[in-house]
């Protein structure tokens, strides 16, 4: 069993998302460890792609920055390990089909395992073909973690049913980013899902403020936060350790 339920288990979780590299590999763990110093339950960690689908114009950039900086995915699952031995707060991967599949399934399940990670999220690989790496992930301990959006509708409880780790709920249509108002009717997709499986539900894309933390926390097991994050290291760089633990700490006590 992954540690991911460890996040959930004291109450709301606070998740907090960055890109690994950006400004670089030996400062993405710096500003992980304020994270985990702040009162994150979990880390997502984006894995830097050419061709971030999902993401916005500022998680768009920052994979672009880490990239740039020379960041491969050897050089993260180093960094993961590195991490491990300071900290064993859940750790997710965030990533696109393409550099798992380049890797090779079985060589970065393994790897998953071998430095820690708990669970992956794979935005571009549709529910019908999860079955292309779910034994890997599976016999490796590594949950694929589902993601369920406002067009999922029927599909929600199909989704939420075969699902591991905790699902990710997509507040908005579009790309990541942030947003002044979410105006999907997650009651609803929560419900939903909760008729079905009793794995934690966490709420993210747009959430960026304590008002809507604390709002959204209200209903969901936890909150997801990531281009927020992202944009004080776009602004801060390497200086941006004090301030990643200011916002992630005022988010996390949001929700307590």
């Amino acid at each position: 069993m992954s540690k991911i339920h460890n996040a959930f288990n004291k109450g709301k979780a606070f998740i907090g998302f960055l890109t690994a590299g950006d400004p670089s590999v030996e400062k993405t763990e710096e500003f992980i460890l304020e994270m985990v110093k702040a009162g994150t339950d979990l880390i997502e960690i984006g894995i830097p792609f050419s061709d971030p689908i999902a993401e916005g114009t500022v998680i768009q950039a920052a994979n672009i920055r880490a990239l740039s900086a020379g960041t491969t995915t050897d050089k993260i699952f180093d960094m993961v390990k590195s991490v491990r031995q300071k900290t064993e707060i859940p750790i997710v991967f965030l990533t696109y089909i393409n550099p798992v599949f380049k890797y090779g399934y079985e060589k970065f399940f393994a790897s998953c395992r071998q430095t820690g990670v708990d669970g992956i999220i794979i935005p571009d690989m549709p529910f019908e073909e999860k079955a292309e790496c779910s034994s890997e992930a599976k016999s490796n301990g590594i949950d694929i973690i589902s993601m369920i959006a406002p067009t999922s509708e029927k599909r929600i409880k199909e989704i939420a049913s075969d699902a591991s780790g905790y699902i990710y709920v997509v507040s908005s249509m579009g790309v990541t980013g942030m947003r002044s108002e979410i105006k999907t009717d997650l009651n609803s997709i929560l419900h939903s899902i909760k008729e079905v499986t009793s794995l934690p539900a966490a709420v993210g894309f747009g959430i960026n403020t304590v008002e809507q933390a604390k709002e959204i926390s209200q209903t969901a097991d936890g909150i997801i936060v990531g281009s927020a994050i992202v944009k004080i290291i776009e602004k801060y760089g390497s200086d941006a350790g004090k301030h990643i633990y200011d916002y992630t700490k005022s988010m996390k006590e949001a929700i307590l």
